[in-house]
């Protein structure tokens, strides 16, 4: 997106994949019931389109509020998430894809028709990648409520039989050394050429001691022996925060997994089940289940700074294969595969030590808390990290529903330990060093 065509042409796929989403479900099932993980996807579409009109319409050109009276109700920081399900609240479909495509329409106007100021051109930046956020977001509300999976998924998604356990490809030894972590402070001065969101600024070096650390996700396989060693059941095996999440939800095995009448697992990928294949990769875990995981593997979890150095390396990649931008040989994105390839799959797609879907696939749980780096400074929308800090867990490297634009080896997303519903996995590291 470094021109003012690349700008256009995202803003048009953008749109194009976000109708295509709600065109591809009836009324009945926009009408979602409530889920503290999802939101109305009708509220989603209004959301959208504020956030452009907030930011670029009206303090860029003085426009007038396009639907009049609702700024209380797109504004995700005023309306309680509650409310959002209640009746008369939000707007019926037709008046909100009418508001929704009048402030695309209005925007592509205007970048067509301006000369593109690097302030500019971060503010489209910035509404796109907000956009693309909440493309993840609805394509995850499909998951939790077993709709059929979106029109972008591939046909095999919904039939392939389950594989043979992929192979062990073991640790990577990751050497002691320095390793730089985040994005450049001034890095809306490059819109143009980059981008980063304010948690991932500003970045510095940091120094770690030698590491190992998982070459492959936890696979499925991996995780039913846990599941069946009734490690469940096993209380003192949980941190305190775990056992809290154990007796909150009385889990058994991973969501949207159940044992069949033979003895046998299936899994359920939207509105599909499916034996389970033991090598893919784990979906669908809390951090509470991940950190389980690891200390009955007697292991652990990475640090956010362990997986990014493992991501990186000391050469600091944009991403883990090099500088050119995700493709689909190389990581698992974009809504298509939706993580049924083995966790050996995308060899070409490995970090400089042989890590592989360190990208795609799934967010990767981190022990590290959601904190913000020394110097950081609040970006122009207030709450895109602040309300985070502290209480939320980081995950690194995106999913198999991110879009290929939005992610990169600094980003960092900040999700509640609790939370399942996402397309969260993990990878795990050796205890001790080297």
């Amino acid at each position: 997106m470094n021109t003012k065509t690349d700008l256009l042409a995202a803003l048009d796929d953008t749109h194009a994949r976000t109708l295509a989403l709600f065109e591809s479900l009836d009324d009945a099932q926009l009408a979602v019931p409530y889920e503290a993980g999802i939101n109305p996807p009708v509220w989603e579409l209004g959301h959208t389109a504020f956030f452009y009109e907030f930011f670029i319409l009206r303090p860029l050109d003085g426009d007038q509020p396009g639907m009049p009276g609702y700024d209380d109700i797109w504004d995700s920081f005023v309306i309680h998430h509650r409310e959002r399900w209640e009746p008369g609240v939000v707007p019926d479909k037709e008046a909100t894809f009418d508001y929704y495509r009048r402030t695309v329409a209005a925007v592509r106007e205007r970048i067509a028709g301006r000369e593109l100021t690097p302030r500019e051109h971060y503010l489209y930046k910035y509404m796109l990648f907000h956009q693309h956020m909440h493309y993840e977001s609805l394509t995850w509300c499909r998951q939790t409520l077993g709709y059929p999976a979106p029109p972008t998924a591939a046909d095999d998604v919904k039939t392939a039989p389950a594989g043979d356990a992929a192979p062990p490809l073991g640790d990577a030894r990751i050497p002691g050394g320095r390793y730089p972590i985040g994005m450049p402070g001034d890095s809306e001065h490059f819109a143009t050429t980059d981008f980063a969101f304010d948690n991932e600024k500003p970045g510095f070096e940091i120094k770690l001691e030698p590491y190992s650390i998982s070459k492959t996700l936890v696979s499925n396989g991996e995780f039913l022996a846990f599941v069946e060693a009734e490690m469940y059941s096993e209380p003192e095996a949980w941190s305190h925060g775990g056992r809290r999440w154990l007796r909150a939800t009385n889990a058994g095995h991973p969501a949207y997994w159940r044992r069949e009448p033979d003895g046998s697992w299936s899994a359920r990928r939207f509105d599909r089940w499916s034996p389970l294949d033991p090598a893919a990769p784990v979906l669908h875990v809390s951090y509470w289940e991940a950190e389980a995981f690891a200390r009955w593997a007697g292991r652990r979890l990475p640090t956010e700074y362990e997986w990014e150095a493992a991501a990186r390396g000391p050469e600091g990649r944009r991403f883990p294969w090099g500088d050119t931008p995700p493709a689909p040989d190389l990581a698992d994105l974009d809504s298509v595969q939706f993580a049924r390839q083995p966790v050996t799959a995308y060899p070409d797609g490995a970090s400089p030590f042989g890590c592989l879907q360190m990208l795609g696939t799934a967010w990767e749980w981190t022990s590290s808390q959601f904190l913000p780096y020394d110097g950081f400074k609040v970006d122009m929308y207030p709450y895109m990290s602040t309300l985070q800090f502290g209480d939320h867990k980081v995950a690194r490297g995106g999913c198999c529903a991110t879009s290929s634009s939005l992610i990169r080896n600094t980003y960092r997303q900040a999700y509640y330990p609790d939370r399942n519903d996402v397309f969260t996995g993990f990878r795990t590291c050796a205890t001790g060093t080297g």
